[in-house]
């Protein structure tokens, strides 16, 4: 099988230095070096399809731009490339969500996937409205996935549940092709509903022994619902043609974080709600020593970063060899991004993926195989010496 790439849209603002902002805290100042323009985003989503990754993800919440808005404008100024849209079952009902997915796959192609995000802080829940604790959003979660799905089968949904109702939901025209839900979360919660819902269970990028751990965890308990899902992960990257290279690009990435920034930044996160967020705090302990975790994982974005923050740093060999490490976990998906998201979607496009071609572990999605241009790299193996 095929790995999937896709990269990530910066809606919250571009930067050489790494742009925070996420799970409550706010968008640091580099988030205004590149403003996220439907221009600037439209570049680097070109750029997304013109190396090979098939979509790319729009993060969501008060710290970003609208991905639904955001990304029905860029992919006006695209043609194959699918869009990941990052939104939160509990700020829009779930007949709504299901129309405008069918009219979005219509206007586009069939170009949308779904990432559905329960939300783990409260405070920023509460300013959209929402006032349901974690638990109750989790459960709300799968009541709307349930009806959502109902309604793309066609049917006319009569639902009374414990927080959402409604009666004779019907769409007039159903999504063609269906889009496909991807699904995060650490908590025992988390791990039911995507069981039952979710097309593709996402992990943040932790080191293989977790992750593995992790589709043990969500694969048993989706078999125990008579189904199988794939899996993907999230991270961010910094590749180089030597390793030396790579390194000293996230030394100058560490170089720009603000002591204070760094401090107030864990002190928000540290009173996140999300459990996935908590796992991510504790591979670095708010510490600016020793934050590589793992043979080429970094944990340096998540001082300034809320949600993902490892990065793959390395040669494009050794990152193309922790890939296939994930993989071989079971990892068929990953979402990738880097500062800046337009020079590092090139570096990763044009050094790792020809790699991961020559193994037979990637082809281009939007490329015949007798159209893909040959690469004059040296051989995988020889090339991990740099």
């Amino acid at each position: 099988m095929s790995l999937t790439f896709h990269w990530f849209l910066p809606t919250n603002g571009d930067s050489r230095h790494v742009v925070g902002g996420g799970h409550g805290t706010p968008v640091t100042s580099a988030g205004g070096d590149r403003p996220p323009s439907v221009g600037y985003l439209s570049q680097i989503a070109r750029a997304a399809e013109h190396l090979g990754f098939e979509g790319a993800l729009t993060p969501t919440g008060a710290w970003c731009e609208d991905a639904w808005l955001t990304t029905a404008m860029v992919s006006q100024h695209t043609e194959r490339l699918k869009f990941l849209v990052a939104f939160r079952p509990g700020f829009l009902s779930p007949t709504f969500a299901a129309q405008m997915a069918s009219t979005y796959q219509r206007q586009t192609g069939g170009r949308l996937m779904l990432n559905v995000v329960t939300g783990g802080e409260s405070q920023e829940q509460r300013g959209y409205g929402d006032f349901l604790d974690k638990e109750a959003r989790y459960a709300r979660t799968g009541e709307f996935l349930g009806i959502v799905r109902d309604l793309w089968d066609g049917k006319t949904v009569d639902h009374t549940g414990e927080h959402l109702h409604v009666e004779g939901a019907k769409l007039a025209r159903l999504p063609d092709p269906l889009p496909q839900v991807y699904f995060g979360g650490s908590s025992p919660a988390a791990g039911q509903v995507a069981a039952r819902h979710s097309d593709v269970y996402l992990t943040w990028g932790e080191p293989p022994a977790q992750v593995a751990k992790k589709i043990t965890w969500i694969r048993s308990l989706a078999a125990g619902q008579g189904r199988t899902i794939r899996f993907g992960i999230r991270l961010h990257v910094i590749t180089r043609d030597t390793a030396e290279q790579a390194w000293a690009e996230a030394g100058r990435l560490l170089d720009g974080f603000d002591p204070e920034t760094v401090r107030s930044i864990q002190d928000g996160l540290g009173r996140s709600e999300s459990e996935g967020q908590q796992r991510m705090l504790a591979l670095h302990g708010g510490s600016l020593d020793n934050l590589e975790i793992y043979p080429n994982l970094w944990a340096g974005v998540g001082l300034v970063r809320g949600g993902a923050g490892t990065a793959l740093v390395g040669s494009h060999a050794e990152v193309a060899e922790r890939i296939a490490e994930y993989h071989r976990l079971g990892i068929d998906e990953f979402i990738l991004s880097g500062y800046p998201h337009l020079e590092e979607a090139y570096w990763f496009g044009e050094g790792v993926l020809p790699l991961l071609r020559r193994q037979g572990l990637w082809s281009h999605p939007f490329q015949p195989a007798a159209l893909e241009q040959p690469t004059a790299q040296v051989p995988f193996a020889a090339a991990g010496s740099s």
